[in-house]
């Protein structure tokens, strides 16, 4: 079976989703406030939307986008069971963008008297979200030191015409914020809302500071990434890209921000947060703006296959017999995490649990399970733990641990772990532990073994009654 080709830009996936059915196009006028995202998550993972004069006004919302494993491994042009592996090598070996000296993402350009939501189709989401949010937005930004950029997707609620609201976490954008406001200078950002799929997965990838994912993009598809240099600052942005918000994080400015629902399914509270000074505005002809709703299967989606990626490669630096990792949906694909080993020796298992703890601080719970067990199966990973674990033989708990911000049952970021050695000791009787089987059934033709026209009665041979 040949692959498919890997699609580098939003419109050409919308086409790909259109040929075969899996795009729904609403009827227009559906309204920006709750009401796109009401019918979003009703099709959420069964086919993604697109939205026309979305409240009656210009522009087009799309959502849904990569709300599948498959979809995402179909625009990577891989396979569903390749796709952790092929993310992990595209961030192993990233390739260097293209620069152009122009590009669509700059087709029109809004310079003066901006107001964002005259411009673009922001919706208001969930139901207690402060106001319309940029869920989609690539936020790139530019270490001022280096010139080395970084990307993320970062929650953006607008808050005037001219500036938006934006929670930056502990992490890299944060630490090209504080260089920047340490020399009293605002940090160059760019805001870049409707991407190709390879684009939003890349931008979740766990790695160093000092690594451009936009560079882990082109490695997805296999060609460097086009992009094209800000017209107000030096961040380059995807050339294909459909909205570009160009500006600045101001120093010294905290403004309030939220609440926003996140992906566990619950709000993340109002605080003073960063605020985005927007400069210019730049999109292509007709831009399709992407919404992707808190807490569904896209958002879910694209924060678990990185992280799985990431887990695995530093599991297997210290345990060769890890052989695929999960984080599952019911653990809004953070939180809950299965782990596949080919065990050696007794007590492996537990070592397991400790190296997945350390490999992630959003992990709270882990179940390690033996080969035999579809890790991607929540019914296969219930079941050996129903006949491969014991409490008090196989738990491990560790009190008091750095977790996620958004867990509200823990105390600001801190809780417990625990973990399920569910796997088979090493010297158990061969017939103890092995699942029954019967012979030849996954090679039953179904089509030859059934007769859908036939009648039951006459079948049994009941000619009376």
């Amino acid at each position: 079976m040949s692959l498919p080709a890997p699609v580098r830009s939003l419109r050409a996936w919308l086409q790909r989703l259109s040929a075969d059915g899996r795009l729904a196009v609403a009827r227009p006028g559906i309204g920006l406030k709750h009401e796109a995202a009401a019918v979003a998550n009703r099709l959420d993972g069964a086919r993604a939307t697109l939205f026309p004069r979305p409240g009656g006004r210009e522009g087009t919302i799309v959502s849904g986008l990569v709300s599948s494993r498959a979809w995402m491994a179909e625009a990577l042009g891989t396979t569903e069971d390749a796709l952790v592996a092929h993310f992990t090598r595209a961030a192993a070996d990233p390739m260097p963008w293209r620069e152009l000296s122009g590009g669509p993402a700059q087709e029109v350009v809004h310079r003066d008297g901006i107001d964002l939501l005259r411009l673009l189709p922001v919706p208001t989401l969930n139901e207690h979200d402060s106001g319309p949010y940029i869920s989609a937005g690539l936020m790139i930004s530019r270490d001022p030191e280096t010139g080395v950029q970084n990307v993320a997707i970062l929650r953006c609620q607008i808050s005037g015409p001219d500036r938006i609201g934006v929670l930056v976490l502990p992490r890299h954008t944060d630490s090209f914020y504080r260089k920047a406001e340490a020399a009293g200078r605002g940090l160059e950002v760019a805001l870049v809302v409707g991407v190709d799929p390879a684009c939003l997965l890349a931008s979740q990838a766990i790695v160093p500071l000092g690594h451009d994912e936009l560079e882990i993009a082109g490695a997805l598809t296999g060609a460097p990434l086009d992009v094209v240099r800000c017209l107000t600052n030096g961040v380059r942005v995807p050339a294909e890209a459909e909205i570009v918000i160009e500006g600045r994080l101001l120093p010294e400015v905290r403004e309030p921000e939220g609440p926003f629902g996140e992906f566990p399914q619950y709000y993340g509270e109002r605080a003073k947060r960063h605020v985005m000074q927007v400069d210019a505005v730049t999109h292509r002809e007709s831009p399709i703006f992407h919404m992707i709703v808190g807490g569904g299967l896209e958002h879910l989606l694209l924060g678990a296959i990185p992280r799985e990626a990431t887990i695995l490669a530093a599991l297997r630096r210290s345990f060769p017999g890890v052989e695929d990792v999960h984080l599952s949906l019911g653990g809004v694909g953070r939180y809950h995490l299965y782990v596949k080993l080919r065990k050696t020796q007794d007590g492996e298992g537990k070592n397991v649990l400790l190296g997945a703890f350390a490999a992630h601080y959003d992990i709270k719970h882990a179940v390690v399970v033996d080969t035999d067990v579809d890790i991607h199966d929540p019914r296969e990973v219930e079941w050996a733990v129903s006949t491969r674990f014991q409490a008090d033989r196989d738990l491990l708990v560790v009190a008091e641990a750095q977790g996620s911000k958004l867990d509200p049952s823990g105390r600001d970021g801190v809780g417990a772990k625990m973990g399920l050695d569910a796997t088979v000791p090493v010297g158990a009787p061969p017939m103890k532990f092995r699942r029954i089987a019967v012979p030849g059934q996954a090679e039953v033709d179904l089509g030859a073994a059934i007769d859908p026209a036939a009648d039951w009665r006459a079948a049994a041979g009941l000619t009376h009654g």
